[in-house]
């Protein structure tokens, strides 16, 4: 069975796009396994937090833009240092392409995982909680550059699951579920963005929570809302419920 309630991660974010750095705030802020303690674009305000803040609020989690920071050298050097300052520290890299010599860089300074962005998207809550099972882990678009790459690590890296599948759900539930689930939309307003009634978009999401909680077998808190748990349903990794065994 699913562990949620015993994963409690303090995360911080560093990304120079602001788009994405906002959206991987909100995913991550869905997910009670990961808390967001620090956003920004900027390395020395994220010293900043980490040499001023007290052991108990220092993250568990960093997850760092690779393609910003100087390179293969720049990341390397980043990775250590950080992983000097807060040495039980998870470091893991997003990217928006797969660059040998930047994964090579990650795998060699002991980053934990190397994703790609648009592979990741709203599964990174789901990502990070799986790397902290891994030795290095990275997503099916890093595998055939992966290839190439002379290094232990790499040669040996977990690839991150797929989005857990659910057969029964429409392209129409699935639509209803994104835009107010995932995006939060008012029911009114995405009956109206998908042409159709209140009545038929309540029922979409009235099935779709169904069909996602007929295949979900992970533990939830007892507190947490009907659109937090479709949330974590709908953003799941397949074959993986919250634990290790698969």
């Amino acid at each position: 069975m699913g562990g949620i309630s015993n994963i409690n991660l303090k995360v911080m974010v560093i990304d120079t796009d602001f788009y994405s750095l906002q959206a991987i705030n909100s995913y991550l802020a869905w997910d009670r396994r990961t808390r967001v303690i620090l956003m920004t674009d900027s390395l020395d305000e994220m010293w900043k937090q980490i040499h001023n803040a007290p052991k108990a609020e220092l993250p568990d989690v960093v997850v760092i833009d690779a393609n910003h920071l100087g390179g293969a050298d720049g990341l390397k050097q980043t990775i250590y240092d950080l992983l000097d300052a807060i040495p039980e520290l998870m470091v893991i890299c997003l990217a928006q392409f797969a660059d040998p010599k930047l994964i090579k860089a990650a795998a060699e300074a002991g980053a934990r995982g190397y994703l790609l962005k648009q592979d990741v998207r709203l599964h990174i809550a789901w990502a990070i909680c799986y790397a902290l099972d891994y030795d290095f882990v990275i997503t099916a678009g890093v595998t055939r550059t992966s290839n190439v790459i002379f290094h232990n690590r790499v040669l040996h890296a977990t690839i991150l699951p797929d989005q857990r599948q659910y057969p029964e759900m429409t392209d129409r539930i699935r639509q209803a579920i994104k835009l107010c689930v995932i995006e939060g939309m008012p029911a009114h307003l995405a009956a109206d963005e998908m042409g159709i009634s209140l009545h038929t978009i309540r029922g979409y999401i009235k099935e779709g929570y169904r069909i996602l909680e007929s295949h979900d077998r992970t533990e939830y808190p007892t507190d947490m809302t009907p659109q937090e748990r479709a949330f974590m349903r709908f953003t799941a990794l397949e074959n993986w419920d919250g634990s290790k065994e698969v």
